[in-house]
C-alpha cells in the first residue's frame, strides 16, 4: 500500500518551522469552508484530512462541531494543538498519513466520518496517490457521507505551486463508489507575498455512494 514518502513528509514538516510561513497557512480557516459550515453543509464528526496547523478544524469546533485533524507533518500537529489549548477548544489532532487513514477509523473499524474536508491536500499527489487517498478516504467516510475538496484548478497559470487539477481529473478521481454532487469555481486564500496572489480553486462537493 502507497505511503507518503519518508522525504515528503520531512519537506512538508519543514513548511511549518522557522519564522516564514507556508503561503497556505494563512492563520484563519478558508472562507469557503466557513461559508459550507454556515450554510449546513458540515456535520460531525468531521476528518480534517492534511489539516496542517489546524485553523479549518478549529474554526468548525469553535462551532460546536467534532472534529480530527490528521497530517503528516509533526511540527504542524504541535502548532495546530497549541492553538486548540491557547484558544479552549478541544479538537483531535494526529500526525499520520492521509495515504492510510486506517489509523484513525476508531475502534469498530467501521467508517466513521460524516464529512471530510480537504484544503490543499488531493492536489500535491501524482496519479498513482490520488488513487490511494481516494481509496483511504472510502476507508473512513461513512456511506451518504461528504467530502468537500478545494484544490488547485487547471486556470492556474504557471508551474509554481501544487500541480493543477482539471475537473475531469476530479471526475475521474472519484469515479468509483462516489458522486461528484458539484464542482464550483472557487479560489485559495493565501499569505500576500505569493507571487500567484489568490489562486484559482475548484471546490468539489463528493458523496460516498458505495458500501
Amino acid at each position: 500500500m502507497t505511503s507518503i514518502s519518508a522525504e515528503d513528509a520531512a519537506a512538508w514538516d519543514r513548511a511549518y518551522t522557522g519564522e516564514g510561513r507556508a503561503p497556505w497557512d494563512i492563520g484563519r480557516a478558508q472562507p469557503v469552508f466557513v461559508a459550507l459550515v454556515e450554510a449546513g453543509e458540515i456535520t460531525s464528526p468531521i476528518l480534517d484530512s492534511g489539516c496542517g496547523s489546524g485553523e479549518n478544524a478549529l474554526a468548525l469546533a469553535e462551532r460546536g462541531l467534532e472534529v480530527v485533524g490528521v497530517d503528516v507533518a509533526p511540527n504542524a500537529i504541535a502548532k495546530a494543538r497549541v492553538k486548540a489549548a491557547e484558544r479552549g477548544l478541544s479538537v483531535e489532532f494526529v500526525v499520520g498519513d492521509v495515504l492510510n487513514l486506517g489509523h484513525v477509523t476508531g475502534t469498530t473499524g467501521r467508517p466513521r466520518f460524516a464529512t471530510v474536508i480537504d484544503s490543499g491536500c488531493f492536489h500535491v499527489f501524482d496519479d498513482a496517490e490520488r488513487a490511494q487517498y481516494v481509496q483511504s478516504l472510502a476507508g473512513v467516510v461513512r456511506p451518504g457521507g461528504i467530502v468537500h475538496l478545494l484544490c488547485f484548478s487547471d486556470q492556474v497559470p504557471g508551474t509554481l505551486g501544487p500541480r493543477r487539477v482539471s475537473r475531469a481529473e476530479l471526475e475521474s478521481a472519484f469515479a468509483d463508489g462516489w458522486t461528484a454532487e458539484r464542482i464550483e469555481e472557487a479560489s485559495f486564500e493565501v499569505n500576500p507575498d505569493f507571487p500567484l496572489g489568490r489562486p484559482d480553486a475548484w471546490l468539489a462537493r463528493i458523496v460516498r455512494s458505495g458500501p
